[in-house]
């Protein structure tokens, strides 16, 4: 028992020595509040106070503390602590008191055995009153009630017979109880203490005060400690011993106090099986599962996760959670190890019927490390999947190595092999390597080994990562190579697309297989055949025909039945093992494809069936619909419709927003520069800029990716007035791929903007040798969207009737293809070129239907110039106001201007015409005037205008 007293009262003329109070780190505020109590009772009035904390927030200390200031000021000190094991004894706490306050000179009193009611209930209480009052009759008095929530029913009892008839008294009552301590006496706190206490609540200690308990500096170390325990003083301390050099205080725990924290709850009912629960489930922990996990009625859980609430022992939150890491620590340090790996095992299940994220069940199964689980594998590896991609790979590995404990196949322990060698590879590419060689030594079956490299190929975004995942399929593919060519084929196939699109260079020869196809029968092998023969041809730029063909044979195959190694995919949530559509998901494969059957309606509904599969992506940063719906969104730009197009490409670009793939996925990429391209052509010029804003130039180095960037950036800049800037962007766009060896000009028209720059620096021979460049390339391909594209850009190089008929062929051809705005873009040239030529009545008509056409498609700049160029052809047939003769406006300013001696020349460059349309205008106003040439020009206008004058 903890007993303390001053036993020479100053009445008795003894000095009183002085005593230092121990000194408590952060608790100055709680103790200057119980000291400011003692001039009232000192004054003589009863004062009463309540400490109130959590388990281990020090309320004793503070209590024994403010008892040794209370000596010191003068008062008699008598202090009682109340005790689980003395609850039931009758009178236990009075009893504490009594034997403290018995000093020199007290009466002469009964036997304080009769405290506990023997004598007579009432006689008892009185007795224990006169106790007291005859001790403060002597001085002023301090009581200490430590761990009241524990005192016996009696006690408790005559604390409230005394609290009213001491009033008058310098009595000053201190009682400390546990928050939240459910009441299950007959005598409530503030019949004991009156019902205006000075009510103090020990919270959690500061940083420094927590700093200077651990013996730390101030700093992120000391906030660390305190967070992980709440600041709660007996805690820090247990934590002091263990917080060796480098130990993370959130990992920490002590198995004693998951000791005494389990037994002190095991007077409520169900309370250590729900705490328990909640030291397994940690943040997953909601009321069904910790109900589940510990075993225990629903309605008995919810009554001890109460208390448990109550008692700061769990959040008051819809996850009650424990409140402190430090807690949850010691509570799984207390258990058995055995019994802790169990208990997680079945955390797992129920996290994995209840439908929670593939990670969180993961951290539960890493822990369950001696149990047996087969399912478990598939999880972990679906969390290491996602734990790479966020940057986690040191998580990935211990995922994954924890899924080869479990018994696997040989096609299973390659697949997580593989998947381990990518994790490890972040951060320790030689173990990497050793993992890819322990791979390959585990071939059995040559379906499953080309299957699950075929996957690795393509869940592998770019770069570094590509280079590891075409090196395992290398290796692998010269294990499988002894199986012949049906055997190897697919994956070489995919090899060499994987390795196409991630060089910065040219692409590797492929022709060297050539003599390989005529003996392949497997339908895969066919399906690769077809696939690199379209490539051979986009590559080439040599035939349209040729490479739509081997594109539909691709998709024609699609569809074959699955392989044998299906199970063994990496992504455990495919529901279907090949529906043959794996070529068109291959980064590079899929952006070639998407790009040559644009126009070609039937192809790309194809084409968006065999990708609308209902299996997950390989690639994690590829939401699952994505290349669909990119697919669709391309195809809808390149038929014009820009709304609608948008409206793809923006809602696809939030989804890899969400998971973070939109600047380094090449598909997001890809989006994210189709949806730039598509809001230069619709006018939303700001929105253009910020999403280029965020795009990495400098980590978009992969052939497509960063050529799309380049080019959308060309666009935008060219669209925005920064000419030179873009008219860069733009040849550096061919540059790359020209050097990558990819002649199929409809990859993206960078020709025929950059011509247009071109144009507009004043830069004419660059602007004709680009044209015809692009003529000569796309009349070799045979496409109609090209070749009327690069008519278009013929049309504006040349001059007078080669202008002309160059945009009248662009017309026709590209009334033969879906590409609805670049019909309208040569319609609005021709228009203009139409109406400088003086044909006024023929550019109306063509203009109509450019602005017409640009409104459909919502490419609002071509709109505004087609109409504007209308507006002028309008109001060049409308003769001038000061002539009679009838002559146009145009008309009109170049006769007067040849009147004055100016020559053909002089005026065409004036006016930014061509010289045969001055000589046009020119032969039309002579004709109206009724002379014959140049000479009499001035005496007719003259006198055209004088009759205008006098009329």
């Amino acid at each position: 028992m903890d007993t303390e007293v001053n036993p020479e009262h100053p009445a008795s003329g003894a000095s009183v020595p002085k005593r230092p109070a121990p000194r408590l780190p952060g608790r100055e505020p709680e103790l200057g509040r119980l000291t400011g109590l003692f001039p009232v009772v000192l004054g003589g009035a009863a004062a009463s106070a309540v400490l109130a904390g959590e388990f281990g927030m020090g309320k004793s200390a503070v209590l024994r503390t403010a008892g040794a200031l209370a000596a010191n000021a003068g008062f008699t000190v008598a202090t009682a602590t109340g005790s689980r094991l003395e609850s039931h004894l009758a009178g236990g706490l009075v009893r504490q008191l009594a034997d403290a306050l018995e000093g020199p000179g007290a009466p002469p009193r009964p036997p304080v055995a009769e405290l506990c009611g023997a004598a007579g209930e009432s006689e008892a209480l009185d007795l224990f009153f006169r106790i007291v009052r005859d001790a403060a009759e002597r001085g002023p008095l301090f009581l200490g009630i430590d761990n009241i929530h524990l005192a016996d029913a009696w006690s408790m009892r005559c604390l409230a017979y005394l609290r009213s008839r001491v009033l008058d008294l310098p009595v000053l009552l201190v009682l400390t109880s546990v928050i939240g301590y459910p009441p299950h006496r007959e005598v409530a706190l503030l019949d004991m203490v009156g019902s205006t206490p000075v009510t103090i609540t020990l919270n959690g200690l500061g940083d420094a005060a927590a700093a200077e308990i651990l013996g730390l500096a101030p700093g992120e170390l000391a906030s660390a400690c305190r967070e992980a325990t709440g600041g709660n003083p007996v805690l820090l301390q247990a934590l002091r011993p263990r917080l060796l050099p480098g130990a993370d205080p959130h990992e920490l725990g002590s198995s004693l106090i998951g000791q005494v924290l389990t037994t002190r709850v095991q007077e409520f009912p169900h309370a250590p099986a729900i705490l328990h629960a909640a030291a397994i489930l940690g943040e997953d922990a909601g009321f069904d599962l910790l109900a589940r996990l510990a075993g225990v009625d629903e309605l008995d859980a919810l009554q001890a996760i109460d208390t448990l609430v109550r008692l700061h022992v769990l959040n008051n939150s819809d996850q009650p959670t424990l409140t402190y890491s430090f807690v949850r620590n010691s509570l799984l340090k207390d258990m058995p190890q055995t019994t802790r790996a169990v208990n997680h095992s079945r955390a797992a299940k129920l996290l994995t019927e209840a439908g929670a994220p593939p990670e969180r069940v993961a951290a539960h199964l890493l822990e369950a490390t001696s149990i047996r689980i087969p399912w478990a594998v598939d999880v972990l590896r679906l969390s290491a999947r996602d734990a790479v991609f966020s940057g986690r790979s040191e998580l990935a590995a211990r995922h994954l190595r924890r899924a080869l404990e479990e018994r696997l196949t040989s096609g299973r322990r390659m697949a997580v092999l593989l998947q381990l060698a990518h994790a490890e590879f972040q951060f320790d590419p030689p173990g990497a390597a050793k993992r890819v060689r322990e791979a390959v030594d585990t071939v059995g079956n040559r379906e499953t080994a080309a299957y699950i490299a075929t996957a690795m190929l393509l869940s592998l975004c770019g770069g570094q990562d590509a280079r590891l995942g075409i090196s395992a399929a290398g290796q692998i593919a010269a294990r499988l190579d002894a199986g012949g060519p049906d055997a190897v084929w697919p994956l070489l196939c995919m090899t060499y697309l994987a390795e196409a699109g991630s060089r910065l260079g040219p692409p590797p020869e492929f022709r060297d297989f050539e003599e390989q196809w005529a003996p392949l029968t497997d339908p895969a092998a066919q399906r690769s055949r077809s696939a690199l023969l379209a490539l051979d041809a986009v590559r080439s730029g040599e035939s349209a025909p040729d490479a739509v063909g081997h594109f539909a044979d691709a998709l024609s195959q699609a569809g074959a039945p699955p392989r044998a190694g299906a199970p063994d995919s990496p992504s455990p949530r495919r529901l279907n093992s090949d529906d043959g559509g794996e070529l068109f998901e291959q980064h590079y494969f899929f952006t070639l494809a998407t790009a040559v059957l644009a126009d070609e309606p039937a192809h790309v509904d194809r084409l968006c069936r065999v990708l609308d599969v209902e299996r997950e992506p390989w690639d994690v940063h590829v939401p699952h619909g994505a290349l669909p719906t990119l697919a669709r969104g391309i195809a809808l730009q390149a038929s014009g419709d820009l709304q609608r197009a948008s409206v793809h490409f923006e809602s696809l670009l939030r989804r890899f927003d969400e998971r973070g793939g939109t600047t380094t996925c090449p598909v997001g990429v890809l989006c994210a520069a189709k949806l730039v391209e598509c809001w230069v052509d619709l006018g939303r010029f700001e929105a253009a800029t910020s999403l280029l804003d965020r795009m990495d130039f400098v980590a978009s180095q992969g052939l497509f990716t960063h050529t799309y960037l380049l080019y959308a950036r060309g666009r935008l800049r060219v669209a925005t007035g920064y000419t030179r800037f873009g008219f860069e962007d733009l040849l550096s766009c061919g540059r790359r791929l020209a050097h990558h060896g990819m002649r199929f000009p409809g990859f993206v028209p960078w020709r025929a903007h950059a011509a247009r720059a071109a144009l507009a620096l004043g830069q004419t021979d660059d602007a004709a040798r680009l044209a015809e460049e692009d003529i000569n390339a796309s009349a070799r391909w045979g496409a109609a969207r090209p070749l009327g594209t690069a008519l278009t850009t013929l049309g504006l190089v040349r001059e007078d009737d080669e202008a002309e008929r160059a945009l009248q062929k662009a017309i026709t051809t590209l009334r033969s293809s879906p590409a609805r705005l670049q019909l309208a873009t040569a319609l609005t040239e021709l228009g203009t070129l139409q109406s400088r030529h003086g044909q006024s009545e023929k550019a109306i008509e063509t203009l109509r239907q450019a602005v017409e056409l640009s409104e459909q498609c919502g490419a609002r700049p071509l709109a505004r110039r087609a109409a504007e160029e209308l507006r002028s052809s309008r109001r060049a047939l409308t003769p001038a106001k000061d002539n009679e003769h009838g002559l146009t406006r145009q008309e009109n300013r170049i006769a007067v201007m040849a009147a004055q001696g100016l020559t053909n020349r002089e005026i065409a460059t004036a006016l930014h015409l061509t010289r045969r349309t001055v000589e046009l205008h020119l032969s039309g106003a002579y004709r109206k005037l009724g002379i014959p040439g140049r000479a009499e020009l001035g005496g007719a206008l003259a006198k055209s205008s004088q009759r205008v004058d006098g009329r």
